[in-house]
């Protein structure tokens, strides 16, 4: 339900008059579109942020001023001006730089893609990747979000959060089936991420999506702390389980640890 601009508070409480909160709304908008959504209308921005017309209204004309939005009268959509605010977040991380020769490496030697992915809220999202050669390669992109729970990168970076938020986050999740094979009993994904911490690395054999399995390991900086994992990922008919722990492991926990020796 939209909500009036009346209702907002004019005085907001003190914990967040240090917020602006135009700017959060304005970020709402962009956010609002997606895969789904590439291209919607006034009343469909407004109903996807809750926000009034008027108010979707200005944010929507205010970012078309800035070049992130186009319109064609009646429909808006993101423009390619919007890959900055993501470029920005990419070329900050010094970590890609230095680990993108090795995951060069690692996917030239294992003919596979190589990807790092972070934690974002309860997805995990696609920082950089070095796709494979073949022609049928797993058709994904930097950008990309899956959920945690079941690939192999989700897990690895489940396996490194505090344990209050690891129980937080088993406590509001819906662990979809997304295939016959994929883990939704809590307690049964709690035990294998409990074996993802102690064994170091992650092996999920097709419990995104049929067909495709894939293999990751935490990736840590000079002081310890886990920052990103990297990950192989391949099919399932070609790729036998265990060349993956004897091939493909390997060459993951090498590429990891000459990105974080050369790590400032």
């Amino acid at each position: 339900m939209n909500r009036p601009e009346s209702a907002y508070p004019a005085q907001p409480p003190a914990a967040d008059r240090e917020r602006v909160r135009s700017l959060a709304r304005g970020l709402a908008v962009i956010q609002a579109f997606g895969p789904e959504r590439p291209s919607m209308t006034l009343t469909e921005v407004s109903a996807a942020t809750g926000m009034t017309r008027a108010a979707a209204r200005r944010f929507l004309l205010t970012l078309e001023d800035l070049g992130f939005v186009a319109s064609d009268g009646k429909h808006f959509s993101l423009t390619p001006h919007i890959l900055r605010l993501g470029y920005a977040y990419l070329s900050s991380m010094s970590w890609w730089h230095i680990a993108q020769p090795f995951m060069e490496q690692v996917a030239l030697t294992m003919q596979e893609s190589c990807s790092a992915a972070v934690l974002d809220g309860d997805e995990i999202v696609y920082v950089a990747r070095v796709p494979a050669t073949r022609i049928m390669a797993v058709n994904l992109s930097i950008g990309t979000r899956l959920p945690v729970y079941c690939t192999s990168l989700g897990r690895v970076l489940l396996a490194h959060r505090p344990p209050d938020w690891l129980d937080g986050y088993l406590a509001r999740t819906t662990l979809e089936k997304r295939a016959p094979r994929t883990i939704t009993d809590p307690d049964r994904l709690r035990a294998e991420i409990d074996k993802v911490r102690a064994r170091g690395f992650c092996l999920v054999d097709e419990e995104l999506e049929p067909g495709v399995r894939s293999i990751a390991v935490p990736l840590f900086d000079r002081t310890g702390a886990c920052i990103a994992a990297l990950n192989i990922g391949g099919a399932a008919a070609r790729t036998p389980v265990q060349r993956m722990l004897d091939v493909y492991l390997p060459a993951l926990r090498d590429a990891v640890r000459k990105t974080t020796e050369a790590l400032p």
